[in-house]
């Protein structure tokens, strides 16, 4: 019981590898409060799925590229000491550049890149106040590699380590570590528009010659979220396979 009365905000929480997440940090006795933005019925199963945990989940709707609306949260948590931020809010909207539209490079950035500042913004606020805190941005080897198709994935998440390079700075002394874990191909339903032959090709591009499980996901996220993980910061975790 790692985190037994920590309060942990995961964004994207109820679905993928943000349910996977919710579960592991209820498992280990925190309070989720757990984000999304359209899906009601991933929330309710992701409520049935905790378990006795449910009583210490807490499902929050609400747009992370909208800064008020984050505002909000946040200020519905300013009597809440909150130890956890995983920014794993991320959206896919793929197309070559030539041929994208200014809306789907827009609506990438803002939820990605901009989801990620707003959130964090508001809880190095909050985790200023208690003198510690772990904020954890869901980065993609997409950033560093580049992938065809995804102009606008690949800069939202080459984006999210550039912010937490410079956060983890402006936040050491307060004993806030800023980290960003960097998930490959993993199964989850991102990955479920992608032609057999993609997908195929893609686990053959992987050392391991399979893709990730949400889970093995979430244990990176719990190290970088534990108290034994102090002196990291500044800091990617691949949990590629070996990408």
């Amino acid at each position: 019981m790692r985190f037994e009365n920590q309060h942990a905000v995961i964004t994207g929480g109820t679905r993928g590898l943000g349910r996977a997440m919710s579960l592991a940090f209820l498992a280990e006795g925190a309070h989720v409060h757990a984000t999304y933005f359209t899906d009601d019925a991933a929330a309710e199963a992701l409520r049935e799925a905790a378990g006795e945990g449910a009583e210490r989940l807490h499902l929050a709707r609400f747009d992370v590229a909208d800064h008020g609306a984050c505002a909000d949260f946040w200020q519905a948590l300013k009597d809440t000491e909150v130890s956890i931020l995983v920014a794993n809010s991320g959206i896919r909207r793929d197309g070559i550049i030539a041929s994208m539209s200014p809306d789907d490079w827009q609506a990438v950035l803002d939820t990605n890149l901009t989801g990620g500042f707003n959130m964090s913004k508001f809880a190095v606020l909050n985790m200023m106040r208690q003198r510690y805190g772990r904020i954890i941005f869901i980065t993609s080897p997409a950033g560093r590699f580049g992938f065809e198709g995804q102009g606008n994935y690949g800069a939202s998440k080459a984006g999210q380590v550039g912010l937490m390079r410079s956060l983890c700075k402006e936040v050491a002394k307060r004993k806030i570590t800023v980290n960003c874990v960097s998930p490959g191909f993993i199964a989850t339903e991102l990955l479920d528009d992608l032609p057999e032959e993609l997908v195929a090709a893609h686990k053959k591009s992987v050392p391991m010659k399979r893709f990730g499980e949400p889970e093995e996901v979430a244990d990176a996220v719990l190290y970088l979220a534990s108290r034994g993980a102090s002196y990291i910061t500044g800091s990617v975790l691949e949990v590629s396979g070996g990408l």
